[in-house]
Protein backbone atom coordinates (compact mmCIF):
# COMPACT_ATOMS: atom_id res chain seq x y z
CA UNK A 1 0.00 0.00 0.00
CA UNK A 2 1.35 3.62 -0.63
CA UNK A 3 2.02 5.96 2.28
CA UNK A 4 -1.21 7.99 1.27
CA UNK A 5 -3.49 5.30 1.15
CA UNK A 6 -2.87 3.64 4.50
CA UNK A 7 -2.79 7.80 6.39
CA UNK A 8 -6.45 7.94 5.11
CA UNK A 9 -6.84 4.31 5.99
CA UNK A 10 -6.06 4.86 9.62
CA UNK A 11 -7.95 8.42 9.37
CA UNK A 12 -11.20 6.18 8.86
CA UNK A 13 -12.11 7.74 12.48
CA UNK A 14 -13.21 11.06 12.63
CA UNK A 15 -10.64 13.23 13.54
CA UNK A 16 -10.36 14.87 16.88
CA UNK A 17 -10.11 11.13 18.53
CA UNK A 18 -9.81 11.24 21.94
CA UNK A 19 -8.79 9.44 25.17
CA UNK A 20 -10.53 10.29 28.40
CA UNK A 21 -10.89 8.96 31.83
CA UNK A 22 -13.40 9.63 34.06
CA UNK A 23 -15.09 7.48 37.27
CA UNK A 24 -12.57 4.50 35.86
CA UNK A 25 -14.42 4.30 32.64
CA UNK A 26 -11.51 4.24 29.97
CA UNK A 27 -13.31 6.75 26.98
CA UNK A 28 -11.97 6.51 23.33
CA UNK A 29 -14.17 9.10 21.94
CA UNK A 30 -14.57 11.23 18.74
CA UNK A 31 -13.98 14.94 20.42
CA UNK A 32 -17.73 15.19 20.40
CA UNK A 33 -20.29 15.06 23.58
CA UNK A 34 -21.84 11.82 24.06
CA UNK A 35 -25.60 12.03 23.14
CA UNK A 36 -28.54 11.12 25.48
CA UNK A 37 -29.55 8.05 23.99
CA UNK A 38 -30.08 9.07 20.53
CA UNK A 39 -30.72 11.64 18.30
CA UNK A 40 -29.39 13.08 14.99
CA UNK A 41 -26.72 10.77 12.46
CA UNK A 42 -27.89 7.11 13.83
CA UNK A 43 -26.52 7.95 17.72
CA UNK A 44 -27.55 5.68 20.81
CA UNK A 45 -26.06 5.69 24.43
CA UNK A 46 -25.78 2.37 25.37
CA UNK A 47 -24.30 0.78 28.45
CA UNK A 48 -22.32 -2.20 29.80
CA UNK A 49 -22.62 -3.84 33.20
CA UNK A 50 -19.76 -5.59 35.10
CA UNK A 51 -21.07 -7.72 37.90
CA UNK A 52 -20.05 -10.20 40.65
CA UNK A 53 -22.81 -12.42 40.66
CA UNK A 54 -23.19 -15.20 43.89
CA UNK A 55 -25.82 -17.58 44.54
CA UNK A 56 -28.06 -15.56 46.53
CA UNK A 57 -30.49 -14.38 43.52
CA UNK A 58 -32.40 -11.57 45.49
CA UNK A 59 -28.44 -9.97 46.67
CA UNK A 60 -28.13 -10.31 42.57
CA UNK A 61 -31.04 -8.81 41.51
CA UNK A 62 -30.15 -5.69 43.89
CA UNK A 63 -27.27 -5.36 42.52
CA UNK A 64 -28.52 -5.60 38.76
CA UNK A 65 -31.34 -3.08 39.42
CA UNK A 66 -29.29 -0.56 40.84
CA UNK A 67 -26.88 -0.80 37.67
CA UNK A 68 -29.58 -0.70 35.53
CA UNK A 69 -30.97 2.66 37.39
CA UNK A 70 -27.34 4.25 37.06
CA UNK A 71 -27.37 3.16 33.07
CA UNK A 72 -31.09 4.56 32.29
CA UNK A 73 -29.77 7.98 34.35
CA UNK A 74 -26.81 8.50 32.13
CA UNK A 75 -29.00 7.97 29.30
CA UNK A 76 -28.34 4.62 28.15
CA UNK A 77 -31.07 2.96 25.53
CA UNK A 78 -29.96 -0.72 25.66
CA UNK A 79 -28.44 -2.36 28.79
CA UNK A 80 -26.33 -5.05 28.92
CA UNK A 81 -25.86 -7.53 31.70
CA UNK A 82 -23.67 -10.42 31.84
CA UNK A 83 -23.53 -14.35 31.81
CA UNK A 84 -24.96 -15.62 34.89
CA UNK A 85 -26.47 -12.18 35.97
CA UNK A 86 -29.22 -14.27 37.97
CA UNK A 87 -26.88 -16.43 39.83
CA UNK A 88 -23.27 -18.37 39.94
CA UNK A 89 -21.23 -20.35 42.27
CA UNK A 90 -23.98 -22.58 43.73
CA UNK A 91 -22.58 -25.73 42.29
CA UNK A 92 -24.32 -27.92 39.56
CA UNK A 93 -27.67 -29.24 42.03
CA UNK A 94 -28.01 -25.98 43.25
CA UNK A 95 -27.87 -24.00 39.75
CA UNK A 96 -30.33 -26.87 38.19
CA UNK A 97 -32.82 -26.43 41.35
CA UNK A 98 -32.82 -22.22 40.90
CA UNK A 99 -33.49 -22.32 36.94
CA UNK A 100 -36.59 -20.70 35.95
CA UNK A 101 -38.81 -20.39 32.92
CA UNK A 102 -39.18 -17.46 31.08
CA UNK A 103 -42.63 -16.96 32.34
CA UNK A 104 -41.46 -17.08 35.39
CA UNK A 105 -41.21 -14.64 38.80
CA UNK A 106 -37.64 -13.45 37.92
CA UNK A 107 -38.49 -12.36 34.08
CA UNK A 108 -41.62 -10.98 35.52
CA UNK A 109 -39.69 -8.75 37.70
CA UNK A 110 -37.49 -7.81 35.46
CA UNK A 111 -39.96 -6.65 32.96
CA UNK A 112 -41.15 -4.79 35.04
CA UNK A 113 -36.97 -2.77 35.76
CA UNK A 114 -37.45 -2.41 31.68
CA UNK A 115 -40.57 -0.69 32.02
CA UNK A 116 -40.00 1.64 34.38
CA UNK A 117 -36.77 2.59 33.34
CA UNK A 118 -37.34 2.93 29.71
CA UNK A 119 -34.72 0.98 28.19
CA UNK A 120 -34.01 -2.36 26.28
CA UNK A 121 -32.19 -4.84 28.25
CA UNK A 122 -29.79 -7.46 26.98
CA UNK A 123 -29.78 -10.47 29.52
CA UNK A 124 -26.99 -12.43 28.55
CA UNK A 125 -26.73 -16.14 30.43
CA UNK A 126 -29.88 -16.65 31.73
CA UNK A 127 -30.72 -20.01 33.64
CA UNK A 128 -33.62 -20.94 31.71
CA UNK A 129 -35.44 -24.19 33.04
CA UNK A 130 -34.67 -27.63 31.04
CA UNK A 131 -36.91 -29.80 29.29
CA UNK A 132 -38.82 -32.03 30.70
CA UNK A 133 -36.86 -35.13 28.72
CA UNK A 134 -33.87 -33.52 30.26
CA UNK A 135 -34.72 -31.89 33.67
CA UNK A 136 -31.31 -32.59 35.32
CA UNK A 137 -29.91 -29.74 32.87
CA UNK A 138 -30.47 -25.90 32.07
CA UNK A 139 -30.36 -23.60 28.72
CA UNK A 140 -27.66 -20.89 29.26
CA UNK A 141 -29.90 -18.44 27.43
CA UNK A 142 -29.33 -14.86 26.45
CA UNK A 143 -32.76 -12.67 26.55
CA UNK A 144 -33.28 -9.57 24.66
CA UNK A 145 -35.94 -7.67 25.98
CA UNK A 146 -38.28 -4.10 24.50
CA UNK A 147 -38.50 -1.30 26.67
CA UNK A 148 -42.22 -2.72 26.87
CA UNK A 149 -40.79 -5.46 29.03
CA UNK A 150 -41.53 -7.79 26.46
CA UNK A 151 -39.04 -10.29 25.27
CA UNK A 152 -38.43 -10.53 21.35
CA UNK A 153 -35.78 -12.71 21.27
CA UNK A 154 -34.13 -15.52 22.94
CA UNK A 155 -30.87 -17.64 21.80
CA UNK A 156 -29.38 -20.58 23.76
CA UNK A 157 -25.89 -20.84 23.98
CA UNK A 158 -24.28 -23.06 21.26
CA UNK A 159 -20.81 -23.62 21.87
CA UNK A 160 -20.13 -25.37 25.46
CA UNK A 161 -16.91 -25.33 26.79
CA UNK A 162 -15.78 -28.67 27.68
CA UNK A 163 -12.03 -30.26 28.86
CA UNK A 164 -11.16 -32.83 30.62
CA UNK A 165 -7.21 -33.21 30.95
CA UNK A 166 -6.72 -36.41 33.69
CA UNK A 167 -5.10 -35.63 36.99
CA UNK A 168 -5.17 -31.72 36.53
CA UNK A 169 -8.46 -30.41 35.52
CA UNK A 170 -12.08 -31.08 34.68
CA UNK A 171 -15.13 -28.56 33.77
CA UNK A 172 -17.67 -29.64 31.66
CA UNK A 173 -20.52 -27.09 30.20
CA UNK A 174 -22.27 -29.87 29.01
CA UNK A 175 -22.52 -31.67 32.68
CA UNK A 176 -25.44 -29.14 33.29
CA UNK A 177 -26.21 -27.08 30.21
CA UNK A 178 -28.11 -28.45 27.49
CA UNK A 179 -26.29 -27.27 24.18
CA UNK A 180 -28.67 -24.85 21.47
CA UNK A 181 -29.52 -25.93 18.16
CA UNK A 182 -29.51 -22.61 16.11
CA UNK A 183 -28.60 -19.01 15.43
CA UNK A 184 -31.15 -16.48 16.13
CA UNK A 185 -31.30 -13.35 13.81
CA UNK A 186 -29.74 -10.13 14.68
CA UNK A 187 -32.91 -8.14 16.86
CA UNK A 188 -33.19 -4.57 15.68
CA UNK A 189 -33.22 -2.41 19.06
CA UNK A 190 -32.83 1.17 19.35
CA UNK A 191 -28.67 1.40 19.08
CA UNK A 192 -28.84 -1.24 15.63
CA UNK A 193 -29.36 -5.12 14.94
CA UNK A 194 -28.01 -7.36 17.64
CA UNK A 195 -26.68 -10.26 17.20
CA UNK A 196 -26.78 -12.66 19.91
CA UNK A 197 -23.77 -14.93 21.50
CA UNK A 198 -22.89 -16.06 25.32
CA UNK A 199 -19.07 -16.14 26.37
CA UNK A 200 -17.42 -18.86 24.96
CA UNK A 201 -18.91 -18.49 21.74
CA UNK A 202 -16.60 -15.27 21.23
CA UNK A 203 -13.80 -17.92 20.20
CA UNK A 204 -15.73 -19.29 17.08
CA UNK A 205 -15.68 -16.59 14.35
CA UNK A 206 -18.15 -18.61 12.16
CA UNK A 207 -20.91 -17.39 13.96
CA UNK A 208 -19.98 -13.91 14.41
CA UNK A 209 -19.40 -13.66 10.71
CA UNK A 210 -22.85 -15.23 9.92
CA UNK A 211 -24.03 -12.94 12.51
CA UNK A 212 -22.43 -9.72 10.10
CA UNK A 213 -23.92 -11.19 7.25
CA UNK A 214 -27.56 -11.47 8.74
CA UNK A 215 -27.60 -7.58 9.50
CA UNK A 216 -25.44 -7.32 12.33
CA UNK A 217 -24.41 -3.60 13.73
CA UNK A 218 -23.52 -5.26 17.22
CA UNK A 219 -21.98 -8.88 18.56
CA UNK A 220 -22.92 -9.49 21.76
CA UNK A 221 -20.80 -11.74 24.51
CA UNK A 222 -22.48 -11.25 27.95
CA UNK A 223 -19.28 -13.36 29.78
CA UNK A 224 -17.96 -15.06 32.68
CA UNK A 225 -14.58 -15.74 31.65
CA UNK A 226 -12.06 -17.11 33.99
CA UNK A 227 -9.34 -15.01 35.11
CA UNK A 228 -6.48 -17.10 33.52
CA UNK A 229 -8.02 -17.14 29.84
CA UNK A 230 -9.64 -13.44 30.38
CA UNK A 231 -5.86 -12.03 31.13
CA UNK A 232 -4.60 -13.81 28.24
CA UNK A 233 -7.35 -13.61 25.60
CA UNK A 234 -10.15 -11.40 26.69
CA UNK A 235 -9.62 -8.04 24.65
CA UNK A 236 -7.81 -9.61 22.04
CA UNK A 237 -10.78 -11.46 20.88
CA UNK A 238 -13.24 -9.06 21.55
CA UNK A 239 -10.94 -6.73 19.56
CA UNK A 240 -10.78 -9.31 16.76
CA UNK A 241 -14.53 -10.12 16.49
CA UNK A 242 -14.86 -6.36 15.91
CA UNK A 243 -12.29 -5.58 13.31
CA UNK A 244 -12.90 -8.45 11.02
CA UNK A 245 -16.58 -7.89 11.05
CA UNK A 246 -16.97 -4.25 11.04
CA UNK A 247 -18.71 -4.68 13.98
CA UNK A 248 -19.43 -2.70 17.69
CA UNK A 249 -19.02 -5.09 20.18
CA UNK A 250 -20.64 -5.34 23.46
CA UNK A 251 -18.89 -7.46 25.96
CA UNK A 252 -20.60 -7.48 29.86
CA UNK A 253 -18.74 -9.01 31.97
CA UNK A 254 -18.75 -10.82 35.80
CA UNK A 255 -15.85 -9.82 37.74
CA UNK A 256 -14.24 -11.49 40.96
CA UNK A 257 -14.43 -14.65 43.29
CA UNK A 258 -18.32 -15.96 42.82
CA UNK A 259 -17.13 -18.74 46.01
CA UNK A 260 -13.92 -20.27 47.17
CA UNK A 261 -13.51 -21.91 43.89
CA UNK A 262 -14.51 -19.37 40.91
CA UNK A 263 -13.45 -16.30 39.80
CA UNK A 264 -14.04 -14.17 37.12
CA UNK A 265 -11.70 -12.27 34.85
CA UNK A 266 -14.10 -8.58 34.57
CA UNK A 267 -13.11 -6.14 31.77
CA UNK A 268 -16.72 -5.74 30.44
CA UNK A 269 -16.38 -3.53 27.60
CA UNK A 270 -17.97 -1.90 24.53
CA UNK A 271 -15.09 -2.16 20.96
CA UNK A 272 -16.13 0.31 17.97
CA UNK A 273 -15.99 -0.78 14.36
CA UNK A 274 -12.14 -0.10 14.21
CA UNK A 275 -11.18 -1.97 16.97
CA UNK A 276 -11.00 0.94 19.77
CA UNK A 277 -11.98 0.23 23.36
CA UNK A 278 -14.39 2.91 23.59
CA UNK A 279 -15.57 2.17 27.37
CA UNK A 280 -14.58 -0.38 29.42
CA UNK A 281 -15.61 -0.89 33.44
CA UNK A 282 -13.16 -0.36 36.29
CA UNK A 283 -12.61 -3.01 38.78
CA UNK A 284 -15.79 -4.31 40.78
CA UNK A 285 -19.21 -3.64 40.38
CA UNK A 286 -19.36 -0.73 37.57
CA UNK A 287 -21.17 0.64 34.16
CA UNK A 288 -19.71 2.28 31.46
CA UNK A 289 -21.43 4.19 28.40
CA UNK A 290 -20.73 4.60 25.19
CA UNK A 291 -22.25 5.64 22.22
CA UNK A 292 -22.93 3.66 19.39
CA UNK A 293 -22.36 5.38 16.19
CA UNK A 294 -23.58 3.81 12.69
CA UNK A 295 -22.89 6.49 10.72
CA UNK A 296 -19.46 5.70 11.74
CA UNK A 297 -19.78 1.45 11.02
CA UNK A 298 -20.89 2.50 7.87
CA UNK A 299 -17.65 4.59 6.69
CA UNK A 300 -15.67 1.94 8.03
CA UNK A 301 -17.41 -0.54 5.85
CA UNK A 302 -17.34 1.53 2.92
CA UNK A 303 -13.57 2.92 2.83
CA UNK A 304 -12.25 -0.86 4.34
CA UNK A 305 -15.14 -2.80 1.97
CA UNK A 306 -13.84 -6.40 3.10
CA UNK A 307 -16.82 -7.85 2.25
CA UNK A 308 -16.92 -7.15 -1.11
CA UNK A 309 -13.63 -8.74 -1.24
CA UNK A 310 -14.36 -12.44 0.14
CA UNK A 311 -13.36 -14.95 -2.08
CA UNK A 312 -16.35 -17.28 -1.86
CA UNK A 313 -15.16 -18.97 -5.15
CA UNK A 314 -12.08 -20.32 -3.11
CA UNK A 315 -13.45 -20.99 0.27
CA UNK A 316 -17.28 -21.33 -0.01
CA UNK A 317 -20.20 -19.85 2.23
CA UNK A 318 -20.43 -20.56 6.00
CA UNK A 319 -24.26 -21.97 5.57
CA UNK A 320 -26.22 -22.45 8.75
CA UNK A 321 -29.92 -23.30 10.28
CA UNK A 322 -31.38 -20.23 12.07
CA UNK A 323 -34.39 -18.84 13.34
CA UNK A 324 -36.28 -15.56 12.50
CA UNK A 325 -37.19 -14.19 16.00
CA UNK A 326 -40.32 -12.33 14.60
CA UNK A 327 -42.12 -15.36 12.90
CA UNK A 328 -40.34 -17.99 14.99
CA UNK A 329 -40.13 -19.83 11.39
CA UNK A 330 -36.42 -21.99 10.52
CA UNK A 331 -34.17 -19.89 7.77
CA UNK A 332 -31.84 -21.20 5.49
CA UNK A 333 -28.68 -19.33 5.50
Amino acid sequence: MTSALLRALFNTRPSGTWLQVFSGVRYCGTGGQMSAGGGSSGRTLIAVCQMTSRSDKEDNFQVYSGLIERASTRGAKVVFLPEGFDHLGGGVPLTVSMAETLDGELMTRISELAKKHDVWLSLGGFHEKGSESDSKRVYNTHVMMNNQGAIVATYRKTHLFCVDIPGQVRLKETDWTIPGGEVVAPVPTPAGKVGLAICYDLRFPELCISLAQMGADILTFPSAFTQTTGMAHWEVLLRARAIENQCYVVAAAQTGAHNEKRRSYGHAMVVDPWGCVVACCHEGTDVCVAEVDLDYLHKVRREMPVWEHRRHDIYGHIELKTSDHTTGQELSQ
